[in-house]
């Protein structure tokens, strides 16, 4: 594991390669924020911006969203995969939201964790791009480039990764931070084949230090 001047390290060299650590989807609600995250799983951000202009604007308020037909929302999602349980995700939260929330997105874990769709990854998002709090948002890129720096001890379990994380990633650096993660594992640190040899983590790195030159 690393010692936390090592963390601080990765941090600040993150923050160099990745001045701007934004959430990759596009949104100007909160709701549309929770939502293009439930269209994000199993399927990339690129392919639900594409479809989510059309769909906010036939439902063009939370209001809408929960008075809609589950099968007309399908038809707008239908290409990010998975779409009949993604739209029954969506007008059941957008419901609970107007019924339960005064239409406003929960500022907490355990409330955005009672909307149906939303797991711990999503809420976290929420958190800290909605609310500026800390978000350990543990998916795939994050997992992955953790395990592989040996910030975390490789567990492919997104709870125990984050609260892994919880340990030593700061609380206000934690949201920029997965977001840097996800950038850092598009561009260098790829499932497979990363770059080792280019990468400016290599030298802060677990696996880098073995894969140095064969990476």
């Amino acid at each position: 594991m690393k010692t936390k001047k090592e963390i601080v390290s990765i941090i600040d060299t993150l923050k160099e390669l990745y001045p701007d650590a934004e959430c990759s989807l596009n949104y100007q609600k909160d709701y549309e924020l929770l939502f293009s995250v439930r269209l994000a799983a199993q399927c990339t951000d690129a392919r639900v911006n594409l479809v989510t202009p059309a769909l906010f604007a036939r439902y063009p308020t939370l209001e809408a969203f929960a008075q809609a037909d589950v099968d007309e929302v399908g038809e707008y999602v239908h290409s990010t995969g998975f779409w009949r349980a993604k739209a029954r995700d969506m007008v059941a939260a957008a419901k609970m939201l107007v019924e339960e929330y005064d239409g406003k997105v929960p500022d907490n874990m355990e409330d955005l964790l009672r909307l149906p769709g939303v797991g711990r990854k999503t809420a976290n998002l929420i958190l800290g791009d909605i609310y500026g709090k800390e978000g350990y948002v543990c998916d795939t890129h994050c997992i992955r480039i953790t395990g592989r720096l040996g910030i975390t001890d490789g567990s492919k379990d997104p709870v125990k990764v984050e609260m892994q994380l919880r340990k030593c990633i700061p609380p206000e650096e934690s949201n920029n931070f997965c977001h840097r993660m996800v950038l850092h594992g598009r561009a260098v640190c790829m499932a497979r084949n990363p770059q080792c040899g280019s990468c400016p983590l290599a030298t802060l790195c677990t696996y880098g230090k073995t894969a140095q030159g064969n990476g």
